[in-house]
């Protein structure tokens, strides 16, 4: 039981870096980037900062917890990414989305597949992160 506790303080602590730093990106995107390249583009170009901070939120996790195996890490992962997609849904509802149907279906097809595959990444990198000591 306390390892199942330690795997999901793990997680929270992991997506609330990783949203964190997408909920600040967001608010330097949407009002500066979207009007002067577009949507699309401005995604993209958020998008290699945030596979950044995904890297590295997932090597710190990893850090902070050396002893957990690779499926624990990848299951603290696996509830990241379900915090990440309920955190991410909420926002959409509260900024006037009516169904997750909407959600999905009016993302730029070039940015939400990039997007998808961030998601990937989130949930996986943590599983193929190695603990290295400290230095």
């Amino acid at each position: 039981m306390k390892t199942m506790r330690s795997i999901a303080l793990a997680a929270l602590g992991y997506f609330a870096i990783v949203f964190g730093a997408g909920f600040a990106l967001a608010l330097v995107r949407v009002p500066l980037l979207v009007p002067k390249v577009g949507e699309r583009y401005a995604e993209l170009i958020e998008m290699p900062i945030m596979l950044a901070v995904i890297l590295w939120a997932a090597s710190r996790m990893v850090r902070s917890v050396p002893a957990f195996t690779r499926a624990q890490r990848l299951l603290a992962g696996l509830l990241a990414l379900l915090l990440m997609l309920a955190a991410e849904l909420a926002v959409a509802f509260a900024a006037g989305a009516a169904s997750v149907k909407q959600v999905i279906l009016e993302r730029d097809p070039v940015s939400g597949a990039a997007y998808a595959v961030c998601l990937l990444v989130f949930a996986l990198a943590p599983a193929v992160r190695r603990s290295r000591p400290r230095t």
